[in-house]
């Protein structure tokens, strides 16, 4: 199977993730430094055709009261911006507090203040695609997993 780029895109970092072949587990992949919008799509891009990525699943920042607000608009600008470079699918996911979560999924592990904000981009994609992850799994759409091999 084909992988899958999870993004959390914010005004100065990207962060990214990437599922497994079999698009159960999401990891962190990196941190984009995002100094201009060409440069950072661009980056994306590279790093779909360097992972074999099919489709992109970008958090959305809805308010916590389920609207559309400034930072929506901003990830909803970036995302058409991609879709006018290249044809990949891309989803949009719903990403309320998926930050908090990362930062707490992060101290759970141990990480220290100053090493957790610098990989907090990157988990929070990694928390965007997982949860992207698990609904298709529990909704069924992934048709056939292949058995583990001992």
């Amino acid at each position: 199977m084909s992988r899958i780029m999870g993004l959390d895109i914010g005004d100065k970092k990207i962060g990214v993730a990437l599922s497994d072949p079999s698009q159960i587990l999401a990891t962190p992949l990196k941190t984009i430094i995002r100094l201009n919008d060409e440069s950072a799509i661009l980056e994306i891009i590279n790093l779909v055709n360097q992972h074999g990525v099919t489709k992109l699943v970008v958090g959305l920042p809805y308010s916590l009261d389920g609207t559309i607000g400034q930072q929506a608009e901003k990830v909803l600008l970036f995302k058409e911006n991609i879709t006018a470079k290249t044809d990949i699918g891309i989803i949009m996911q719903d990403e309320r507090l998926s930050s908090v979560m990362a930062e707490q999924k992060l101290g759970e592990a141990g990480k220290k203040r100053g090493k957790l904000k610098s990989d907090i981009d990157a988990a929070a994609a990694t928390v965007i695609l997982q949860s992207y992850l698990d609904e298709v799994l529990l909704n069924g759409e992934i048709s056939q997993l292949a058995p583990p091999s001992f």
